[in-house]
């Protein structure tokens, strides 16, 4: 497997706390497990989210806040770009 093969295989996920990408999703990989990944991501921010909006803010730090929202951001990033993968995959054929 030649270097541009892998350029076409390994899509970079969108950096966030770098320049340049470190994480890469495999377009190659099963559909099912594509949609795995991302379902399992959105499920989780939901999942957070729904708690966050559930509990009480009176103990928490000026910093709370930006990292409830952090969180919830990288895992949905996550997803979108998952999802990218899959639709390239299944409206290109």
């Amino acid at each position: 497997m030649n270097t541009q093969d892998l350029s076409e295989r390994f899509i970079p996920m969108t950096p966030i706390a770098s320049d340049g990408p470190v994480l890469f999703v495999d377009s190659q990989a099963p559909l099912m497990d594509l949609h795995a990944c991302a379902s399992e991501r959105l499920l989780t921010a939901l999942d957070y989210l729904n708690l966050m909006a559930c509990t009480t803010l009176r103990d928490t730090s000026d910093k709370d806040m930006g990292t409830v929202t952090n969180t919830a951001r990288l895992l949905l990033q996550d997803v979108r770009d998952v999802l990218g993968v899959i639709e390239t995959r299944a409206f290109s054929k």
